[in-house]
Protein backbone atom coordinates (compact mmCIF):
# COMPACT_ATOMS: atom_id res chain seq x y z
CA UNK A 1 0.00 0.00 0.00
CA UNK A 2 2.78 2.52 0.53
CA UNK A 3 4.04 2.28 -3.12
CA UNK A 4 0.63 2.87 -3.97
CA UNK A 5 0.21 5.96 -1.72
CA UNK A 6 4.36 7.65 -3.11
CA UNK A 7 2.75 6.78 -6.65
CA UNK A 8 -0.67 8.77 -6.06
CA UNK A 9 1.02 11.36 -3.92
CA UNK A 10 3.32 12.02 -6.63
CA UNK A 11 0.34 11.92 -9.15
CA UNK A 12 -1.42 14.78 -7.28
CA UNK A 13 1.35 16.88 -7.17
CA UNK A 14 1.92 16.33 -10.71
CA UNK A 15 -1.35 17.51 -11.44
CA UNK A 16 -2.15 20.61 -9.33
CA UNK A 17 1.15 21.88 -10.51
CA UNK A 18 0.18 21.34 -14.70
CA UNK A 19 -3.34 22.54 -13.10
CA UNK A 20 -1.67 25.90 -11.98
CA UNK A 21 1.02 26.45 -14.56
CA UNK A 22 -1.82 26.02 -17.34
CA UNK A 23 -4.09 28.50 -15.74
CA UNK A 24 -1.75 30.88 -14.59
CA UNK A 25 -0.42 31.13 -18.21
CA UNK A 26 -4.12 31.39 -19.77
CA UNK A 27 -4.62 34.25 -16.87
CA UNK A 28 -1.72 36.15 -18.07
CA UNK A 29 -2.00 36.09 -21.77
CA UNK A 30 -6.38 36.80 -21.84
CA UNK A 31 -5.83 40.48 -21.67
CA UNK A 32 -2.97 40.22 -24.71
CA UNK A 33 -4.75 38.23 -26.95
CA UNK A 34 -5.52 39.94 -30.17
CA UNK A 35 -9.28 38.18 -30.55
CA UNK A 36 -12.34 39.43 -30.23
CA UNK A 37 -13.35 39.46 -26.82
CA UNK A 38 -15.85 36.71 -26.57
CA UNK A 39 -13.50 34.72 -28.20
CA UNK A 40 -11.24 34.77 -24.94
CA UNK A 41 -13.62 32.25 -23.33
CA UNK A 42 -12.61 29.55 -26.06
CA UNK A 43 -9.08 30.03 -25.37
CA UNK A 44 -10.29 29.58 -21.47
CA UNK A 45 -12.47 26.22 -22.16
CA UNK A 46 -9.40 24.95 -24.36
CA UNK A 47 -6.82 25.04 -21.88
CA UNK A 48 -9.10 23.65 -19.03
CA UNK A 49 -9.53 20.80 -21.02
CA UNK A 50 -5.54 20.57 -22.18
CA UNK A 51 -5.07 20.48 -18.55
CA UNK A 52 -7.57 17.77 -17.76
CA UNK A 53 -6.42 15.94 -20.52
CA UNK A 54 -2.60 16.29 -19.41
CA UNK A 55 -3.80 14.98 -15.50
CA UNK A 56 -5.47 11.99 -17.25
CA UNK A 57 -2.69 10.55 -19.09
CA UNK A 58 -0.77 11.26 -16.03
CA UNK A 59 -2.81 8.74 -14.34
CA UNK A 60 -2.73 6.34 -17.12
CA UNK A 61 0.86 6.45 -16.92
CA UNK A 62 0.77 5.70 -13.55
CA UNK A 63 -1.71 2.40 -13.75
CA UNK A 64 -0.13 1.46 -16.95
CA UNK A 65 3.20 1.07 -15.29
CA UNK A 66 1.56 -0.35 -12.13
CA UNK A 67 -0.39 -3.17 -14.33
CA UNK A 68 1.33 -5.96 -13.34
CA UNK A 69 4.45 -4.82 -12.38
CA UNK A 70 5.36 -5.68 -8.53
CA UNK A 71 2.06 -6.93 -7.27
CA UNK A 72 0.42 -3.67 -7.29
CA UNK A 73 -2.62 -4.47 -9.17
CA UNK A 74 -4.67 -5.23 -12.49
CA UNK A 75 -6.97 -3.45 -14.67
CA UNK A 76 -8.95 -6.04 -15.68
CA UNK A 77 -12.28 -6.38 -17.48
CA UNK A 78 -13.08 -5.40 -21.33
CA UNK A 79 -9.20 -4.91 -22.25
CA UNK A 80 -8.07 -4.00 -25.66
CA UNK A 81 -4.54 -4.74 -24.95
CA UNK A 82 -2.77 -1.00 -25.58
CA UNK A 83 -2.50 2.11 -23.07
CA UNK A 84 -5.70 3.88 -24.48
CA UNK A 85 -7.29 1.06 -22.32
CA UNK A 86 -5.47 2.87 -19.57
CA UNK A 87 -6.26 6.21 -21.35
CA UNK A 88 -9.73 5.31 -20.91
CA UNK A 89 -10.14 3.99 -17.50
CA UNK A 90 -8.27 6.89 -16.31
CA UNK A 91 -10.63 9.38 -17.77
CA UNK A 92 -13.55 7.25 -16.78
CA UNK A 93 -12.36 7.28 -13.08
CA UNK A 94 -10.84 11.02 -12.99
CA UNK A 95 -14.55 12.45 -14.05
CA UNK A 96 -16.16 9.80 -11.90
CA UNK A 97 -18.13 8.38 -14.76
CA UNK A 98 -17.19 5.05 -13.75
CA UNK A 99 -18.62 3.08 -16.51
CA UNK A 100 -17.55 -0.75 -15.00
CA UNK A 101 -16.51 -2.41 -17.76
CA UNK A 102 -12.81 -2.00 -16.56
CA UNK A 103 -12.04 -2.24 -13.15
CA UNK A 104 -8.93 -2.62 -10.88
CA UNK A 105 -7.81 -5.04 -8.73
CA UNK A 106 -4.84 -5.31 -5.79
CA UNK A 107 -3.66 -1.58 -4.44
CA UNK A 108 -4.46 0.00 -7.88
CA UNK A 109 -7.99 0.35 -6.46
CA UNK A 110 -6.37 3.13 -4.12
CA UNK A 111 -5.28 4.78 -6.75
CA UNK A 112 -8.30 4.84 -9.05
CA UNK A 113 -9.81 6.17 -6.18
CA UNK A 114 -7.29 9.48 -5.22
CA UNK A 115 -8.13 9.87 -9.21
CA UNK A 116 -11.09 10.03 -8.64
CA UNK A 117 -11.14 12.49 -5.88
CA UNK A 118 -8.29 14.50 -7.19
CA UNK A 119 -10.10 14.69 -10.44
CA UNK A 120 -13.33 16.25 -8.90
CA UNK A 121 -11.22 18.96 -6.92
CA UNK A 122 -9.88 20.22 -10.32
CA UNK A 123 -12.81 19.77 -12.12
CA UNK A 124 -13.75 22.30 -9.26
CA UNK A 125 -10.62 24.69 -9.84
CA UNK A 126 -11.10 25.25 -13.60
CA UNK A 127 -15.17 26.03 -13.18
CA UNK A 128 -14.14 28.35 -10.56
CA UNK A 129 -11.61 29.87 -13.05
CA UNK A 130 -13.50 29.68 -15.76
CA UNK A 131 -16.33 31.70 -13.99
CA UNK A 132 -13.81 34.11 -12.76
CA UNK A 133 -13.06 34.78 -16.17
CA UNK A 134 -16.22 35.50 -17.62
CA UNK A 135 -16.92 37.78 -15.18
CA UNK A 136 -13.88 39.55 -15.69
CA UNK A 137 -15.30 39.14 -19.35
CA UNK A 138 -18.61 40.31 -18.77
CA UNK A 139 -17.28 43.06 -16.42
CA UNK A 140 -15.17 44.54 -19.17
CA UNK A 141 -18.52 44.39 -21.78
CA UNK A 142 -20.67 46.71 -19.35
CA UNK A 143 -17.94 48.87 -18.84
Amino acid sequence: MLPTLAIAAAIVCATVLVHYEILRRVSLALPRLPVHRPLRILVVIAAVLLAHLLDVLLYAAAFAAMHDHAGLGRLEGALGGGFSDFVYFSLTSYTTLGIGDLWPTGPMRLLTGIAALNGLVLIGWSASFTYLEMEELWGRQRK
